[in-house]
């Protein structure tokens, strides 16, 4: 397969620190992406999202085929594990108290991808000039979303937007949404914290995802736009688009979630 990525994180306009943290990696076999927010205080944070990343991306880089359930299985695991250490190390060191951090992962190999889903970074896939987020936020806006009681355009501007209702670490354990699809030659992906999405709504995205630039052009227009518009919180993008897929014997159904 034939991906081009661009990837990129900036402290924003506001922040003294940044607790994101990112990892991209690909070759003609598969690309591993991921993207985590931290959170508890810029000594806790960045090490939340610093452990995450580095413990799922050495569970998903050796990862070649995503079709089966081994691979949704060592998702689930990667997430799992960098719940426990991060939990592990949050009970052991008193500055660490409070610590934990959200996990965008997706993984393409093939004509498949497969996502794993903590917290309310998201994962965003452009199509035939169409966008759609995949993921689903762990949010408390989000639950209000889902009962009726908001919009999603008064859930976006709520005062309440940044309170999540899951995240890797904060508790003993947790659970790891899984999405998995086909993907096709042209796909856009974007991976992004709320930074990003925070600041710059969904249409503006794609505009700017539709542009015909390189990845890493696309990138830093991402994050100019986001802080243009304040630059609130540190921000993360990762672009990957989809130049020619391994077409495997058979394909997935569409995208769908599970515990």
């Amino acid at each position: 397969m034939q991906l081009a990525v661009g990837a990129r994180s900036d402290v924003g306009m506001v922040r003294s620190g940044n607790e994101d943290s990112f990892f991209a990696e690909a070759d003609d076999r598969r690309g591993v992406f991921v993207v985590a927010d931290g959170m508890g205080g810029h000594a806790a944070g960045e090490v939340a999202s610093e452990m995450a990343v580095q413990i799922v991306s050495r569970y998903l880089l050796p990862l070649e085929h995503i079709r089966d359930q081994e691979a949704d299985d060592k998702m689930a695991q990667s997430l799992r594990d960098a719940n426990r250490a991060i939990y592990e190390r949050m009970l052991a060191e008193v500055d660490k108290q409070g610590m934990g951090t959200t996990a965008s992962c997706l993984v393409l190999s093939g004509n498949q991808f497969l996502i794993g889903q903590v917290g309310d970074s998201r994962i965003y896939l452009l199509r035939d000039g169409a966008l759609r987020q995949i993921t689903k936020d762990h949010s408390y806006v989000q639950e209000q979303v889902d009962a009726g009681l908001l919009t999603p355009e008064q859930a976006r501007y709520h005062p309440y937007s940044n309170v999540i209702t899951r995240c890797v670490g904060a508790n003993e354990s947790v659970d790891v949404d899984l999405y998995r699809g086909e993907s096709l030659p042209g796909d856009v992906f974007l991976v992004a914290s709320d930074g990003l999405t925070g600041m710059v709504d969904d249409r503006r995205l794609q505009q700017i995802l539709l542009a015909r630039s390189s990845p890493g052009r696309i990138v830093d227009a991402l994050i100019a736009e986001a802080n243009g518009r304040g630059g609130l919180d540190n921000i993360t993008a990762i672009v990957i688009q989809v130049g020619t897929v391994e077409v495997a014997s058979s394909t997935d159904g569409a995208a769908g979630a599970a515990d």
